[in-house]
């Protein structure tokens, strides 16, 4: 009998660019995010950064400079770039807060559009969204780049070959002892740009592993809970700039956990914090009737996995775990396909690497985690067919 091991064999082999025609992009908002946009799209051949729009002004300038984009031409709103730009694709990095504003007024105007995560705030923008793609046909792309990680693509491989058998209970999340995210400024944690904190930074990344591992069931039922102690206190940000403020700025979450019922009987426990006192909240489980998987957690969780994954199975009357070898990352890295999978749907008509259809159901689980905690119970989540 050949090594369970085999069976998850892969082949990765990097496709040819057409460097024939080339995709005219365009930035909307210039922070810190859209650096990593920007340095992949500088490595395409196939792609010119034509126009960048903040509402900071001297920003989309500055970013321009940095970056040697010298013809590249600047605006203070993404309307009056949409208006005057021919573009085939932008890159959404604003403030989650105008994420669906960004992305709806892209797409009317014809253009594809790669959204940064979490997809935005609410269900109801996802569902805003969603429409909108369907009207007009344009490709969205939410911006999950660990789905690109071979160790994650890993999970996904061994859940669907069906080894774990039915599987009935998740728990899953991710923590940070320390890691509220201020080093560049406070948007993060600013209700009216942030407005939604762990729980759309690196929560959206958690439920995105084990539900894309899942082919994404649709969520039913969601109680939450969300907290704010630390980003509230002044202990806290000793040592950081000005930490009267931080402390008084934070309307945020810094720490959520919710028990998600999903279709097919899967129950979800899932828990995810920016600030804690542990080192971690534990590892990803995914339990099966034939096997269950282990996905070792990290100090600093952002979407990644902190060791081998373990496969545990009875196997001949013996119980046995088979321990998967970290796969050694690509040398372009997860974001570089982010972007190159966008890039290639465009030009080959295919389909959104990482679909609004699927996210729309992460977002309906955050959102309905901060309703639920408003409102102290349970509430069934309403997700229409779009």
């Amino acid at each position: 009998m050949s090594n369970i091991l085999d069976e998850f064999k892969e082949n990765h082999d990097k496709a040819a660019i057409d460097t024939s025609k080339k995709l005219k992009v365009g930035i909307i908002g210039t922070g810190w995010i859209a650096a990593a946009h920007i340095e992949e799209y500088l490595k395409m051949p196939d792609v010119e950064v034509v126009a960048c729009a903040d509402l900071i002004e001297g920003k989309a300038e500055a970013f321009c400079e940095k970056y040697d984009l010298k013809d590249a031409r600047c605006y203070r709103s993404h309307t009056e770039m949409l208006a005057k730009e021919k573009l085939d694709a932008v890159s959404v990095c604003t403030y989650n807060s105008t994420h669906a504003e960004c992305t709806i007024d892209s797409m009317k105007a014809g253009v594809n559009v790669l959204l940064e995560k979490p997809m935005c705030v609410t269900l109801e923008e996802a569902i805003e969204i969603r429409k909108v793609e369907k009207e007009t046909g344009k490709i969205l792309s939410i911006g999950f780049q660990p789905r690109f990680d071979p160790n994650m693509q890993m999970v996904k491989k061994i859940v669907q070959s069906g080894v774990l058998g039915k599987i009935y209970y998740i728990q899953t999340g991710g923590g940070r002892r320390r890691g509220i995210p201020t080093p560049y400024g406070t948007t993060f944690i600013e209700k009216d740009k942030g407005a939604i904190g762990a729980l759309g930074d690196i929560g959206c990344y958690s439920l995105d592993m084990v539900l894309n591992a899942m082919n994404y069931p649709k969520p039913l039922a969601v109680s939450g809970y969300t907290s704010d102690f630390f980003g509230k206190s002044k202990e806290y940000w000793k040592g950081v700039n000005k930490p009267e403020n931080y402390s008084e700025i934070f309307a945020v979450d810094d720490f959520a956990a919710a028990f998600v019922r999903l279709e097919g009987g899967v129950i979800l426990d899932f828990r995810i914090s920016w600030a804690m006192h542990l080192d971690t909240s534990g590892d990803t489980l995914i339990y099966g009737t034939e096997g269950a998987l282990r996905i070792p957690s990290t100090e600093c969780w952002n979407g990644s996995i902190g060791g081998p994954l373990k496969l545990y199975q009875t196997i001949a009357g013996e119980e046995v775990c088979t321990e998967f070898d970290m796969k050694k990352p690509t040398d372009e890295g997860n974001f570089y396909f982010k972007i190159r999978s966008f890039l290639d749907a465009i030009k080959n008509g295919g389909e959104a690497p990482v679909p609004s259809s699927e996210i729309i159901y992460n977002q309906a689980i955050l959102d309905g985690i901060n309703k639920s905690h408003k409102l102290g119970k349970e509430i069934e989540l309403e997700i229409p067919e779009i």
